[in-house]
C-alpha cells in the first residue's frame, strides 16, 4: 500500500515545548498501580476507582502518566505542552487545515489539564496539545521520598508507523528536528528520532505496522539507578517483566532498560543521552546493518521488541486500524532477530552472540 504524502499546511504550527504526558488504558487498575507505583516508584498525584494520575520526581505539572480502567489496553493520547494558550488555537487550526478530526475542551480531557485540543493526526495517532495545567509540588529535593531507582523525568514517546519518511516530514513541518536516524544503502529509513526540547528526542518513529505506540520512556539520573531497578525486579521474582537490557544504545548513546507492564505496554527506563540544542546540531545516521546501533555492546534485540506494540485509540475511544509496513523491516534485513549482523562493514558473521546459537 502506498500512503499519500502529507501536505505542509499554510497555518503556523504550534510552538511545542516537550512531550508532557501519556493517557493509557489498562485492563486491571490495581495490577497497573503495583507496577507503576509500588515497583517503579512513580508519584501518585491523585487517584480514583477508575483513574490514577502519576508523575516523576522533578515534574511540577499535574502528571506525566494517566492510567485509566478500560476494556482494551491501548493509548488514548500522547500529549505535548505548548508555549502559550494561543498555541492551542494554532494547533487546532493547523490540524483542521490538514483535514484531521479535532476535539477541543476548554476544561480539558483529564484532571489537572485545562484548555486543550486532541486530534487524530495524519499518521493515526491521538495527539493532544495543551498549555494550562495545575501545578503540583516538585519533589526534586525530597530525597527522603526518592528511592535508588527514582524516575525523575518523562523523556520521550516512541511511535510505530509504516512509512517513517512520510512521518518524518510531517513532524518536521510541525517543528520537530531530526537528531538521529537509521537507513540502508537504498535510502530506506527504518527509524528517526525527533526532538523539541534539547535532548535526542521527544518522540521517535519506528518503522512497522501502525499506528501503534512502541513505548513511553522515563529518565533516571544515572545508570546505577537502572541497575537497581533490575535488582529490585529480581528480588521480587518479577524479572519476567524485563524485556530487554540493561544496555547502552548506539543511537542516543543512552543507557536503557525495557520493561512490559501487566497489559504489555512497553516502558523504557533511560538515562545519559546528550545535548542537541544548537541550530546546526548534526544528524547522526546509522547503517541498519550496524549491530551497535540498537545496542552499543552488540547484543541482540529480542524479536518482541520489533513486533509488539500497543494499539492507539481514535477520539471516540475505538482502536485505530493497523496498516502493514510495505518497506523492508529492520528485523527482516538483519540476521536472526537482530544484532547478529556486522559490527564493522565487511565483517563476516561470526562469534559467540546469541544469534549464532539459534
Amino acid at each position: 500500500m502506498t500512503l499519500n504524502p502529507i501536505p505542509t499546511p499554510t497555518a503556523t504550527p504550534p510552538d511545542i515545548l516537550r512531550c508532557a504526558y501519556m493517557d493509557i488504558v489498562v485492563t486491571d487498575l490495581a495490577r497497573s498501580r503495583e507496577f507503576y507505583v509500588d515497583i517503579l516508584g512513580l508519584v501518585v498525584t491523585e487517584e480514583s476507582d477508575t483513574e490514577i494520575y502519576l508523575r516523576s520526581f522533578e515534574e511540577f505539572i499535574h502528571h506525566n502518566l494517566v492510567l485509566r480502567q478500560g476494556p482494551i489496553a491501548a493509548v488514548a493520547a500522547m500529549a505535548f505542552r505548548v508555549r502559550s494558550p494561543e498555541d492551542v488555537d494554532l494547533a487546532e487550526a493547523y490540524y483542521q487545515e490538514l483535514g484531521c478530526r479535532t476535539e477541543r475542551r476548554t476544561d480539558g480531557f483529564v484532571t489537572g489539564i485545562g484548555d486543550s485540543v486532541r486530534v487524530e493526526d495524519p499518521l493515526g495517532f491521538p495527539y493532544e496539545f495543551f498549555y494550562s495545567t495545575t501545578h503540583v509540588e516538585r519533589l526534586a529535593w525530597r530525597y527522603d521520598l526518592q528511592g535508588p531507582g527514582a524516575l525523575v523525568r518523562l523523556d520521550h514517546f516512541n511511535q510505530v508507523t509504516p512509512d517513517v519518511g512520510r512521518g518524518r516530514k510531517y513532524l518536521e513541518d510541525l517543528g520537530f528536528r531530526v537528531t538521529e536516524d537509521i537507513q540502508d544503502s537504498d535510502g530506506v529509513t527504518y527509524a528517526a528520532w525527533m526532538r523539541r526540547k534539547d535532548t535526542v528526542h521527544d518522540t521517535a518513529l519506528t518503522g512497522g505496522n501502525g499506528p501503534r505506540m512502541h513505548h513511553i520512556a522515563f529518565s533516571t539520573h544515572e545508570k546505577h539507578n537502572i541497575i537497581y531497578i533490575c535488582d529490585k525486579l529480581g528480588a521480587l521474582r518479577k524479572s519476567d517483566l524485563i524485556e530487554r537490557g540493561p544496555g547502552r544504545h548506539g543511537v542516543s548513546n543512552a543507557f536503557y532498560l525495557y520493561l512490559r507492564d501487566p497489559d504489555g505496554h512497553r516502558v523504557e527506563i533511560y538515562t545519559q543521552d546528550y545535548y542537541t540544542g544548537d541550530p546546526d546540531n548534526p544528524v547522526v545516521t546509522w547503517d541498519v546493518h550496524d549491530n551497535q546501533r540498537r545496542d552499543w555492546w552488540g547484543n541482540p534485540v529480542v524479536p518482541s521488541w520489533y513486533t509488539d506494540a500497543s494499539l492507539v485509540l481514535d477520539l471516540d475511544g475505538n482502536p485505530q486500524p493497523v496498516t502493514l509496513r510495505t518497506e523492508s523491516s529492520e528485523m527482516a534485513v538483519t540476521v536472526g532477530a537482530d544484532g547478529f549482523s556486522y559490527t564493522r562493514k565487511d565483517d563476516e558473521l561470526a562469534g559467540f552472540k546469541l544469534g549464532t546459537t539459534l
